[in-house]
Parts: C-alpha cells; structure tokens; sequence
C-alpha cells in the first residue's frame, strides 16, 4: 500500500510518502520558524496560510522524488489533531479533497501516535510493549504501549510541557525563538554547578510532571544576576545548563518509576524534545540499570514531519480503517480513545 501523509499540525509543513512494503521513499518538509521568530512563538493565522502556500508544491516535490504519479497512490494521511484549528483544517480538506479526486481512502491521525510511532521508522524499531516518553512543545507523557491503539497513560504534566517550558525560559532570558535549541546550545557551555535548580515533582510518588515553578525559579535566577550586574553571556550558559539539566534528571527519574512499575526494559522517546543529545545520554545511560535500550527517531523525525503521519496512517489503513469524506479536526484530543489494531 502506498500511502501519502501531510502534517499540519502547528507550524511545520510536512508530505511524505509510505510504502507499507519498501518503507519511507520520499519525504519534505517546509518550517515557519523564520515566519513566526519575529513574534517569539506561533502566530496561527500565520501558519495557516502558509500551509496553503507550501502543501501543494510540496506533495509534487515528494512524488517527483519519489519516481511515482498520483494514480499510484492508495490512500492519503492526514493530522486531523490535536494541533491548531486552523492548521489543522489546511491538511484535512487537502487530503479529503485529494482523495475524492484519486477515489482513494483517507485517514486522519493523531498526532502523537504519530510521534510515538516515528522510532518504527528507523532500521532498529523497538517491539511491543514498551514504555514511551512523549516530549515535545505541547506535550510531556509517559505511556504503557502495548501496541497500536493499545495505550496507557501513566504520567503526564499538569502545568507547562517539557518543549514549552524550554521556549518560554528562553523567551524571558531574552533569546530567540525557538527557545529549545538555543538553551542547549548555551547549555554546552555552561559551567556544572554553578547553579543548582530544583527538579520538580520528584520528591513525591507518581509519574506527572511539572515545569511551571521550574521556568519561574530560573526567571527569579536571572533576575538576580541582572540586579547584581551580570548579564555575560557565560551567566546565561551557566542557567541555561542548570535549566536544562534540572528537566532531563526530572525526564529520568520519571521514566526509572514507569520502567519499574511496569516490569518493562525498553524505552521509547520521541517528540521535538527527544531530539535533545542530553536527554538521550541521560535516558541511555538510566536504561543501562535495566540492561535495556532506549530507542527513538533520527533527529528530523523527532519534529512534526509527514514521514511519521504517513507510516502510522499506513498502518491504520491496513487494519481497515478510514474516514468518511467530511472534514473534521479534533484541536484537543486523547490518545486513550484510539481503536486498538
């Protein structure tokens, strides 16, 4: 089966196309962050029309790269949430409007399923069941999987997630959006110990998550070293390591209890956060009390991408599932209410 996936979440433009027996031809992705870094964060309308403009060229880039025609195609995947309202709209009536043209199915993915399943993607997929941590700007879980639509939540944050928490401590210590990447680039050089900063939730039983105090507590650091006079730029490595540090020891010791509850040895990360080098050696080097293996995505499928929509629509289609022709979205909505395949 060959599957076309589009993914317009929130403000990256991703086509791709799926091959349920030769795996991933061809994939492209288009990113707003130079659109949005003007205003420090997503502007919706923005992202929008900016779909519009870029879905198009995108899918004949795909498929020119690919060496197929659109008579080829069997079905298209789309993000029908959660994600933007908007955004999410420009995807759908493409992919439904694509369909009734092709008189193909269609299917509309969940976003995070779609990130969870990005690992299957790789040479070495991890294999059912597993625990997985989901980490990205909107989101920060972790889930018992026992296989596709077969998931349990056993954690998630009450407040900000682990992505958000990043691009807004970066956002009041004055740098550039998007905030995740600039505070670990700082990080690296950054002086351990310099500052301690708490790590929140830990002292307490349970698998949630909570980043809001922690964002607040490196704002008051920051604070503190401007009214003292020091606003280096080494002041800004050394709380942008101490940030960083205080949310990936939290990330592990989150994910030690879901492992020891569960009785399991293997570890999915996966998300825009997952891409991040200190969390994956912490992750790697955690899993190693377990003689286990952590496994996740190459770095340009840990962020919203069309190759992830695509395998994991492709894998819903072969169960038998798909839409009906009319053009709906879900901004919010739980993964626990997926059909199990």
């Amino acid at each position: 089966m060959l599957v076309l996936g589009l993914e317009t979440s929130c403000d990256e433009t991703g086509v791709a196309l799926y091959d349920s027996e030769q795996g991933l031809l061809a994939d492209a992705l288009f990113s707003q962050i130079d659109l949005h870094r003007v205003y420090g964060g997503v502007v919706p309308e923005l992202a929008s029309r900016d779909h519009v403009k870029r879905m198009l060229p995108l899918i004949r880039q795909v498929l020119e790269e690919a060496g197929r025609e659109a008579g080829q195609i069997d079905a298209v995947a789309y993000t029908a949430g959660p994600g933007l309202v908007g955004a999410l709209l420009v995807g759908a009536s493409c992919a439904q409007a694509l369909a009734l043209a092709w008189g193909v199915p269609a299917v509309g993915v969940h976003h995070m399923e779609g990130h969870l399943l990005a690992p299957m993607l790789e040479a070495q997929p991890p294999q059912f069941p597993f625990v997985a941590l989901l980490v990205s700007g909107g989101h920060t879980q972790v889930v018992r999987v026992d296989g596709i639509g077969r998931y349990e939540l056993l954690g998630e944050s009450v407040d900000d997630a682990a992505g958000e928490a990043f691009d807004k401590t970066a956002k009041l210590m004055g740098l550039r959006y998007p905030g995740g990447p600039e505070i670990a680039r700082l990080a690296e050089q950054g002086t351990p110990g310099r500052f301690v900063f708490p790590r929140p939730m830990t002292d307490r039983p349970g698998l949630d998550f909570s980043f809001s105090g922690l964002k607040t507590f490196t704002l008051n650091t920051w604070q503190q070293c401007r009214s003292a006079g020091d606003e280096s730029e080494q002041t800004r490595c050394d709380i942008a390591l101490a940030f960083q540090q205080a949310v990936v020891e939290t990330l592990t010791i989150k994910c030690r209890r879901a492992l020891r509850q569960t009785g399991l040895t293997s570890l999915v990360i996966a998300g825009g956060v997952s891409a991040n080098q200190s969390l994956r050696q912490a992750l790697e080097r955690m899993l190693g009390e377990f003689n286990g293996q952590v496994f996740y995505a190459r770095p340009r499928f840990c962020t919203d991408n069309g190759a992830m929509i695509a395998y994991a629509g492709c894998q819903r289609l072969l169960a038998g599932q798909h839409d009906g022709p009319a053009i709906t979205v879900q901004p919010r909505w739980s993964m626990d209410t997926l059909p199990a395949i």
